[in-house]
C-alpha cells in the first residue's frame, strides 16, 4: 500500500473534517432537541395563560399556542441551518428567492392557513360546538394553523383542512343557546284529535326542560294516507335538545297506550278477483 494511502495517513488528512462536521450534527441535534422542547414547552405556557385571562375561550388559546409552536419550530430549523454554517441573510435571500415556487406548491396549505385566520376572526365555530361542515359533522376538538379536528358522535377523529370547513355552508347545531326540538306523532282517523293533542301537552307540561317561552306548538300538521299527523314543536336549552327529543317520543307513546289512542303502521289488504266464469 503507497505510504499516502494508510489508514494514518488518510486519517490525519481528513480527521480534521470528519471531527469538524461530527461536531456540526452533533451541535445541530443539540440545537434541534432543545430547541422543540423549547417550542413545545413555550406553546403550551401560551395556552394555559392565555385561558386565563377573560374573554379568551379555548379556541383562542389552541390557536395562538399553535402559532407559537410553528413560529418557534421555523425559529429552530434556521438554528439549525447556521450551526452547518448557512447564515440567516443567505437563508433569508435564498427563501426570498423560491417563494413564488413554493407558493405555488403549497398553495392548499398557505391557504389553510389563511382559512385558520379567518376562523379565528370571524368565530363561525369554536372548540365544544357540534358543527357539519364539508360533508361531516362532529364535535370540535381542535382548530389549528392547517386543521379543524372533528369527533363524531361516533368518536372517530376526522382532520379538515381549513380551507374546505370555511369554503362552504357550516351548520353549526350549538351558535345558540337554545333549540327547537320537534317531533311528528301519527294516530289512527278514528281516534280523538283533540284527546291526543291534549295528551302531548300533558306530556311536554311535565317536562321541566322544556322552556315555555316561546310557548310550546302542538297541531294538527297533515293528513295522511293511514294517519292524522299531529306536530309537537318544543324550545329548549340546546344542550338538553337530544335527551327531549328522545324522551318526548318514548313519553307519548306510552301516554298514548294508557289512554287507547293508536298509531297506525302499515297495513296490506288482499284483494280476491272472483274468475270470469264464476
Amino acid at each position: 500500500m503507497p505510504e499516502d494511502l494508510t489508514p494514518s495517513a488518510l486519517w490525519a488528512e481528513y480527521s480534521p473534517y470528519i471531527l469538524g462536521f461530527g461536531l456540526k450534527v452533533l451541535g445541530a441535534l443539540v440545537v434541534l432537541i432543545i430547541g422543540l422542547r423549547i417550542a413545545g414547552w413555550l406553546s403550551g405556557t401560551v395556552r394555559k395563560e392565555a385561558l386565563k385571562r377573560e374573554g379568551i375561550d379555548d379556541t383562542l388559546g389552541n390557536f395562538f399556542s399553535s402559532l407559537v409552536r410553528w413560529g418557534l419550530m421555523a425559529a429552530v430549523f434556521i438554528a439549525v441551518l447556521q450551526v452547518f454554517g448557512v447564515q440567516a441573510t443567505s437563508f433569508v435571500a435564498v427563501l426570498g428567492a423560491l417563494t413564488l415556487a413554493i407558493g405555488l406548491s403549497m398553495q392548499g396549505a398557505l391557504g389553510n392557513i389563511a382559512s385558520g385566520v379567518m376562523i379565528m376572526l370571524f368565530r363561525p365555530y369554536k372548540l365544544g360546538d357540534y358543527i357539519e361542515a364539508a360533508g361531516v359533522g362532529g364535535t370540535v376538538k381542535d382548530i389549528n394553523l392547517f386543521q379543524t379536528v372533528l369527533a363524531t358522535p361516533d368518536n372517530v377523529k376526522i382532520l379538515m383542512p381549513n380551507s374546505q370547513a370555511i369554503d362552504g355552508v357550516i351548520e353549526n347545531y350549538s351558535g345558540y343557546d337554545t333549540r327547537r326540538a320537534d317531533v311528528t306523532f301519527g294516530i289512527d282517523y278514528d281516534d280523538d284529535m283533540d284527546k291526543a293533542i291534549d295528551i302531548i301537552k300533558s306530556v311536554i307540561e311535565a317536562d321541566a326542560r322544556i322552556l315555555r317561552d316561546p310557548e310550546p306548538f302542538v297541531k294538527v300538521v297533515n293528513l295522511g294516507d293511514s294517519s292524522i299527523d299531529i306536530a309537537s314543536r318544543s324550545w329548549v336549552k340546546a344542550d338538553d335538545y337530544w335527551d327531549v327529543k328522545f324522551h318526548l317520543t318514548k313519553a307519548v307513546k306510552e301516554a298514548f297506550d294508557r289512554e287507547g289512542i293508536s298509531i297506525p303502521y302499515p297495513h296490506q289488504v288482499e284483494i280476491q278477483k272472483k274468475a270470469a266464469n264464476d
